[in-house]
């Protein structure tokens, strides 16, 4: 078992033990009761702790992507209406992942929804808190661990640079857990939007299946424990491992940008990380979800407001 998969065991039994306390909305973890620094000395002090970094380790959640107009996947806003407009209109989805969980019995319908969620990530441009993000990076060797499954990071770094912990819009598995290979999307993707046009279905011969028992595919993403057996996933987890012990016992920086409370895959094995390793330093950024431990109070900081402006003033 690697070093991350067994922070996030220890944090999945942390959150059995505890469930009534987290369905109450409260944490098991004793929260500081530190006074916050100012605005001005949050941007000192995190400018300070990244230019004095030896590596940093960035978290990223669907609050990064969201600051930057990645927003319709929980939300039936404007973006959602855009990109989905005519499955709103039969469906009546209340945003992108609704309309991912509503199975219907139509599979061309589910496949052409499919489709249109994949192929949506996959072509959108690289949004701006990633870019003012790698301008914070420059210069520091880094390692990305985010629970977004939009290729947003991997549209900017090499892929030993990033581990996407719950699947990646670029890959397809076996539904039927055959085998632990994957497989690309984009094409077959691009297939099935031009097959669609105006429709909100596809024919039935490009839905994908497997190749080695004929199961229908299904996207690499962490809906099973047969996500966190293939290759793919396993590769990820030994080049965050490899990135950790390198740098153990030097100055890292946790930098975690937009992981809401309720995101405990990856937002408590960061947090323990801060804990664990002796000269590691944890800035958080979120928008009214600022939660630190009291056990790491003294080396973090947490930066309240909007990530995509605040990003853009450290740059600035």
């Amino acid at each position: 078992m690697s070093f991350y998969e067994n922070l996030v065991m220890q944090t999945q039994m942390n959150y059995q033990q505890y469930y009534s306390v987290y369905a109450s909305g409260r944490t098991s973890y004793a929260l500081s009761e530190k006074k916050p620094l100012s605005y001005q000395e949050q941007i000192s002090r995190l400018v300070h702790e990244i230019r004095e970094a030896d590596c940093i380790l960035v978290g990223g959640a669907s609050g990064l992507s969201a600051a930057g107009g990645g927003d319709f996947y929980y939300e039936d806003n404007a973006s959602f209406h855009k990109y989905f407009g005519k499955f709103v209109e039969k469906y009546h989805f209340k945003g992108a992942f609704d309309g991912m969980m509503r199975q219907r019995d139509d599979r061309t319908a589910f496949w052409a929804y499919l489709a249109t969620f994949l192929h949506t990530t996959q072509t959108a441009p690289v949004r701006e808190p990633y870019l003012n993000l790698d301008a914070l990076l420059q210069g520091k060797d880094f390692f990305i661990l985010t629970t977004n499954q939009d290729t947003q990071f991997v549209k900017l770094y090499p892929e030993d640079k990033v581990a996407e912990i719950q699947g990646d819009h670029r890959f397809f598995q076996c539904a039927a857990c055959c085998t632990d290979d994957t497989w690309d999307t984009v094409k077959p993707v691009e297939k099935m939007m031009s097959a669609m046009g105006d429709d909100i279905t596809i024919p039935e011969n490009l839905i994908p299946r497997c190749p080695h028992c004929g199961s229908p595919l299904t996207v690499n993403i962490a809906d099973s424990n047969s996500f966190f057996q293939t290759r793919h996933f396993q590769k990820k987890m030994k080049d965050y491992q490899n990135f950790i012990q390198k740098y153990h016992g030097k100055n890292l920086v946790i930098l975690e940008l937009g992981i809401g409370w309720r995101n405990r895959m990856i937002k408590e094995p960061l947090m323990q990380l801060t804990a664990s390793e002796p000269h590691a330093f944890y800035i958080t950024f979120n928008k009214g979800e600022i939660y630190i431990p009291s056990d790491i109070a003294d080396k973090s900081v947490g930066m309240n407001g909007d990530i995509a402006d605040m990003l853009e003033r450290i740059l600035g």
